[in-house]
C-alpha cells in the first residue's frame, strides 16, 4: 500500500479541484471559441477584428504569463475600483479575486482562442452544397446553422477539440502558481514537508495520465458518432 504520510486525502481533494477546473475551463473555452469563430467568419469588420486580435494575442503569449497577468492584473483593477468607491462615495468595499474563478476564467480564455481556430477551420470544411441544399428546402439561416452546419462542422472539429482538451488538462497545473490548492500544489507542499518528491509527484502524473487516457476513449467514440454515414 502506498504510504503518503497522511497527505493522501488532501491530495485526493486536490485532484477533484483539478478535474473541476478542467471541465469548467473547457465549457468556457468552447463558448468563447464558438463565438470567436463565428465572429472570424462574419462580414462585420468590428467583430472580425476583435476576434482576430483575441486569437492572435492569446496564442502568442505564454500561458503562464497570461495566468499571472490576468490574476494579478484583475486584482489590481479591483483594488483601484475599491479605492475609487471609497474616495468618491465613502463606500468601504473590498473585492478579492477568487483563485478558483481566476484559474477557470484564465484557462478558458486561453483555450477559447485555440478552439476558435479549430471551429473556424471546421466551419470552412463544411461542403457549401449541403448548406445550399438546406436553403433550397426552405430552411431559415438559423435552421441551416443548427441542422446542417454545426453537425457537419463537429465531424471536422472533434480531432482538434480533443487535442486542445488534452493540452488543457495539463495546463490546469498552472493554477498552483496563483495559490489554488490543486493536486500539484498540495503534492509540492507534501513533498517539501517529507523531502520525498517522487513519492507524491509520480501519483500526480498517473492521475493526469488516467484523465487523458479516459478522454482518449471518449473522444474516439465521439468521433465515430459524428462520422456516422461517412467513409473513414
Amino acid at each position: 500500500m502506498l504510504d503518503l504520510h497522511g497527505y493522501g486525502p488532501s491530495i485526493f481533494m486536490g485532484a477533484i479541484v483539478t478535474i473541476e477546473v478542467a471541465f469548467l475551463s473547457l465549457a468556457v473555452a468552447l463558448i468563447l471559441g464558438m463565438l470567436a469563430a463565428v465572429a472570424r467568419l462574419s462580414r462585420n469588420r468590428i467583430a472580425n477584428g476583435v476576434a482576430v486580435v483575441y486569437t492572435t494575442v492569446i496564442r502568442g503569449v505564454p500561458d503562464l504569463v497570461l495566468m499571472l497577468l490576468i490574476f494579478f492584473g484583475a486584482q489590481i483593477m479591483m483594488n483601484v475600483f475599491s479605492d475609487w468607491l471609497y474616495d468618491n462615495f465613502d463606500i468601504d468595499y473590498y473585492i478579492n479575486i477568487n483563485e478558483f474563478v481566476a484559474g477557470v476564467t484564465t484557462i478558458g480564455f486561453i483555450f477559447g482562442a485555440y478552439m476558435a481556430e479549430t471551429f473556424r477551420g471546421a466551419f470552412l470544411a463544411v461542403d457549401n452544397g449541403q448548406i445550399e441544399a438546406g436553403k433550397a428546402y426552405g430552411m431559415s439561416s438559423l435552421q441551416v446553422f443548427r441542422r446542417i452546419t454545426v453537425p457537419q462542422m463537429m465531424r471536422h472539429a472533434i480531432p482538434g477539440i480533443g487535442n486542445n482538451w488534452l493540452v488543457l488538462v495539463k495546463t490546469t497545473a498552472l493554477v498552483s502558481v496563483i495559490g489554488l490548492a490543486d493536486m500539484v500544489r498540495l503534492a509540492k507542499e507534501a513533498a517539501g514537508a517529507v523531502h520525498e518528491p517522487f513519492l507524491f509527484f509520480i501519483p500526480v502524473a498517473f492521475v493526469y495520465l488516467a484523465l487523458t487516457s479516459v478522454s482518449e476513449i471518449f473522444l474516439k467514440r465521439l468521433e465515430i458518432r459524428f462520422s456516422a454515414g461517412t467513409v473513414r
